[in-house]
């Protein structure tokens, strides 16, 4: 064997060597998981740490390639609507905290270098230097002129590799009612929130000062998908959108209590350019398995006029359980079988009573060949703190945002004191 070939044989086989060395998970030195994994309760082989505790209302996360976690308050701290932290010893547990940006809200995402974030009603940046844990950078206004609201105003945003940027707009009433949230108020035909609300906008990612109107208007009729991610490997757009509320509470002649707990389901659905997906007008009955007319529109319950073109949901949650971030799993320390599927949280329900609450856990959806299996698997439980609670105020902590880490550990963030929690895989 020539010198050169040699040469080559030998640098080969060290980089098939270092490459197996990289992707092998047992190299990572993981923490020990917390007693009875902080409260949670996880698959086999999973455990947990709390990482930083209340942190105050956090909304969404996002972390840096070097483990920098950033979360996004919905009220801010000390004048700082951002928290960043970071973990100087490597041992899972964050160590050094700073804050900035001026304003509350919920959506956060690193991007290309970049930190974006929202307020209610505009969508900024800041450039990321290596090394910072909080930019040094003034902060860019890339999106404005969203309509001012009160229910549903969070502005979460998600990018695809094609340089845009996508941003949720929520519907500022129930179900398109002429007057909002009440009893047996007709819709108003047609609805004048479609237009600038309840849908998805397609922003340049990278264009400064845009307003809503010069955006693409994506996705129309989506209530309030604050749960949504861009999935690379089928080169398409999911979210979960929230299902209307209160069909018994504003239609009691129509419908029983119980359907008012368990009905609309929300809905896992993939979100389509130029696609309409029903409201105000329609919502989606899983024991029917169709959409079906809102009773604000001459619904009864099961008539299906003018929702017959309305695409049914991939799958469907169960009603009212606040579906508030997704993300897709791309990491390599999970098993194999989590790879591309989605991670759900769902802050809970408010609104079943006299029955119980549901949600406050993060659930998990598989997918195969990139698509989903039709299965929705229980990851973590145990955030309500009670296996029966009455009303929110009950729950000890309510799982809202989700992040992956560098090393494929999954962070989870809670809304009502701000304790972020660190999955890893054990087995």
């Amino acid at each position: 064997m020539s010198v050169i070939r040699l040469s080559a044989y030998v640098l080969i086989s060290f980089a098939m060597l270092f490459n197996a060395c990289s992707d092998d998970k047992s190299k990572i030195k993981l923490p020990q998981p917390d007693t009875n994994n902080a409260g949670l309760t996880l698959p086999e082989g999973f455990g947990a740490i709390i990482t930083v505790d209340n942190v105050g209302r956090g909304r969404h996360l996002a972390v840096n390639e070097n483990g920098d976690l950033y979360v996004k308050l919905r009220t801010p701290r000390d004048g700082h609507g951002i928290l960043a932290f970071r973990d100087n010893d490597k041992n899972g547990i964050m160590d050094e905290h700073k804050g900035f940006m001026p304003y509350g809200g919920t959506g956060i995402a690193l991007h290309n270098g970049y930190l974006y974030c929202s307020s209610d009603s505009n969508i900024y940046r800041y450039k990321m230097n290596p090394g910072e844990l909080t930019p040094t950078a003034e902060m860019e206004l890339i999106a404005a002129d969203f309509p001012k609201q009160g229910p549903h105003a969070s502005k979460p945003m998600t990018f695809d590799g094609e340089g845009n940027m996508y941003v949720t707009v929520g519907a500022p009433v129930n179900a398109g009612e002429e007057v909002a949230f009440s009893v047996e108020s007709p819709g108003v035909d047609p609805s004048p929130h479609t237009k600038w609300q309840a849908g998805i906008w397609q922003f340049d990612a990278n264009k400064q000062n845009q307003t809503q109107a010069e955006a693409y208007h994506y996705a129309i009729g989506v209530r309030n998908a604050l749960a949504f991610d861009w999935n690379f490997e089928t080169n398409a757009l999911y979210g979960v959108n929230h299902g209307r509320d209160q069909l018994q509470g504003f239609w009691p002649k129509l419908f029983t209590l119980e359907q008012n707990a368990d009905l609309p389901a929300e809905q896992f659905i993939k979100i389509n350019k130029d696609q309409d997906y029903g409201w105000p007008y329609c919502y989606y009955d899983h024991f029917q398995n169709k959409q079906v007319l809102g009773p604000e529109y001459g619904g009864d319950g099961s008539k299906t006029e003018r929702c017959e073109g309305v695409e049914p949901p991939l799958l469907s949650l169960p009603a009212h359980t606040a579906p508030n971030d997704m993300i897709f799993y791309t990491g390599n320390l999970f098993p194999e079988r989590y790879k591309n599927g989605a991670f759900v949280a769902l802050h809970g329900s408010w609104n079943r009573a006299p029955y119980p609450q549901m949600g406050y856990s993060v659930v998990f959806i598989p997918f195969k060949n990139g698509e989903p299996t039709g299965e929705i698997e229980e990851f973590a439980t145990g955030f309500a703190g009670a296996e029966e609670i009455k009303a929110p105020t009950d729950a000890k902590y309510r799982p809202t945002g989700l992040a992956q880490g560098p090393d494929g550990d999954l962070f989870i963030v809670d809304s009502v004191k701000g304790r972020i929690w660190r999955v890893y895989y054990y087995l």
